[in-house]
């Protein structure tokens, strides 16, 4: 197989002038013969100044360069674009598939032999992987690590389970104008990713866990030494993988190490974006990720990880309390420790690495945060298809709930009426909002974690049963039900409810069902019109996300991206 400077050449018609072309090229780089002789290892650059969450990754790529060129190899760092959520309109999840193309064709396009992946807010590590697995390219994976912790007035505070905290707060007008501004210099007090298991961590630990990371790569601080001597450690082991070819992500993400990270997922209590991104990585392979089968591995995984948002503690001290190989340690009877990841290690090698001292941010099993499902999977007349509810951070007496629905019919709706005094809503009411998945909003955004209306906040209501066909970032809290699917957007049920209906949510049955008759639900259905497509989409990508997007419960990805038997499942005419 050609390797090296002679891979992948561009077509002149002449093999051996476009060599001498792209030699001659190099060389204006400064390249010695030597190492242009060398295995290459591709580096990704992620670095934004739109992306504060990758902010040390001009330091992590000189990391990662030293590390590959100790172990014999030549790095070679390329752009990719840079997706941060708070700076992406309409929402980062519309351009994850974006990034994820981007990814793959430079990977496919230019000489490399293995490639880093250089990642962390949220959409990029899922979009790297998507692209990795479709290449098969020998790849690892490096997370730009979560920021350190913050502080105002005495407590510890993180980005973003306290952002939205302490915003619903003043929204309640417990917080002046000035207090909120002292807050919000106090968030995030460095470069990384949120320091709670949001989603980025939430990504890294399942990273980690599927093998595709080095050990101690999900929980290194971004401004500490451990994470550039984790960066120089991937950059070696891309270079020994270059030189032996492998393995490939095809080999280290199978189906049992795919079950690995799933349980990892249940075990820290984890981001509901977590299921919908690994369903994604998972499809590029053609393996598929049952549902119902994740919620089973829920009844039997307890929550370990004493973390913000389903606990009291940040991703630092998750590092320093031992990290994932602690956690790996006391999940073991759940884990296939056989599994083998790029490090060359087991899990069961790695596991026996882990400290041993006292600590209470790991939970052991007689002493877990949660049984029974940090994610459920739900089903019911309003998600056949099927939806997501975060147990771990839900408060325990809605998880059996019956209420009149109050719905929203999409953002702008949301926004214009929320705070209205004249809404009429309950604290024991079901709020609703539609049009907010894939294609209906487009980009299926974070809006699952609606705000609680003004006027119940000032009347001091922490939470409500709230219902979506939208998503909720990993950092948010609450009895909250996500990734309604099918979306109201493609006639969905959830199309089909009108304020004053009864809801009721029964987590422990599964069950999310509206509690309308059949044939009123088909009266209904027979005069429901699609909503017009959003604007911009008669060309371009925004077109192409329109066309070709997938449902929540396939990962959201493109269907044209998915093997040949992915492909006819997203277009079987049973699925609405």
């Amino acid at each position: 197989m050609t390797k090296g400077m002679k891979k992948g050449l561009p077509n002149y018609g002449d093999a051996g002038f476009s060599q001498f072309l792209r030699k001659a090229f190099i060389k204006a780089m400064g390249l010695s013969d030597d190492a242009l002789g060398r295995p290459i290892v591709g580096i990704t650059n992620t670095y934004s100044d739109f992306n504060p969450c990758h902010g040390n990754v001009p330091q992590l790529i000189e990391a990662v360069k030293r590390g590959v060129m100790l172990a014999g190899g030549l790095p070679m760092e390329f752009p990719t674009i840079s997706i941060h959520e708070a700076f992406a309109h309409p929402t980062s999840m519309f351009l994850r598939n974006l990034l994820a193309l981007d990814t793959e064709e430079l990977i496919r396009a230019q000489p490399m032999d293995s490639v880093v992946l250089i990642g962390g807010c949220d959409k990029n590590i899922p979009a790297q992987l998507m692209a990795a697995a479709s290449v098969d390219l020998p790849a690892v994976v490096l997370p730009t690590g979560p920021m350190v912790v913050g502080h105002y007035k005495g407590e510890v505070l993180g980005a973003c389970t306290d952002c939205r905290r302490l915003w619903a707060g003043y929204r309640a007008g417990n917080l002046s104008d000035t207090e909120i501004e002292e807050v919000n210099e106090r968030l995030a007090p460095s470069v990384g990713t949120c320091m709670v298991m949001g989603t980025a961590s939430t990504i890294a630990c399942m990273t980690e866990a599927i093998g595709i990371a080095l050990p101690g790569s999900a929980t290194a601080p971004a401004t500490h030494a451990d994470r550039l001597r984790n960066a120089e450690a991937a950059g070696s082991a891309a270079a020994r993988l270059a030189k032996e070819g492998g393995p490939k992500p095809s080999e280290v993400m199978t189906p049992a190490a795919f079950r690995n990270a799933l349980t990892v997922l249940q075990a820290i209590g984890g981001s509901t974006n977590g299921l919908i991104h690994f369903t994604a990585v998972a499809g590029r392979l053609g393996i598929t990720l049952d549902m119902d089968d994740f919620d089973a591995l829920g009844k039997e995984v307890p929550v370990l990880v004493d973390l913000k948002p389903s606990g009291d503690h940040y991703m630092e001290h998750f590092h320093w309390s031992g990290g994932m190989r602690r956690l790996i340690r006391e999940l073991a009877p759940n884990l296939d420790m056989t599994a083998r990841g790029v490090s060359g290690r087991t899990l069961a090698e790695i596991a026996a690495e882990a400290e041993d001292f006292p600590q209470t941010v790991i939970r052991t099993r007689d002493n877990p945060i949660a049984t029974g499902g940090g994610l459920a999977v739900l089903r019911g007349n309003l998600a056949p298809s099927g939806a997501l509810i975060k147990r771990s951070a839900s408060t325990e007496r809605l998880l059996k709930h019956e209420g009149r629905a109050v719905v929203f019919d999409g953002l702008e709706d949301m926004a214009r009426r929320l705070d209205d005094d004249a809404l009429d809503v309950s604290a024991d009411d079901v709020l609703v909002l539609r049009n907010a998945g894939p294609k209906g909003a487009p980009g299926m955004p974070e809006a699952g974690y609606i705000p609680i209306p003004r006027k119940l906040a000032r009347a001091g209501v922490k939470d409500m049963v709230r219902i979506s066909d939208a998503r909720m970032s990993g950092t948010a809290f609450g009895t909250i039900v996500l990734h309604i699917a099918p979306e109201a957007a493609v006639g969905g049920p959830l199309a089909l409810v009108r304020t004053g209906d009864r809801i009721r949510l029964d987590a422990d049955a599964r069950r999310i069902d509206l509690l309308v008759d059949e044939a009123e639900l088909a009266a209904r259905r027979a005069v429901w019109t699609a909503p017009p497509a959003p604007a911009g989409a008669e060309r371009g990508y925004a077109w192409l996300f329109q066309n070709h997007i997938t449902q929540a419960d396939q990962g959201c990805d493109f269907d044209f991206c998915l093997p040949p038997a992915g492909r006819r499942a997203a277009a079987s005419p049973d699925r609405t």
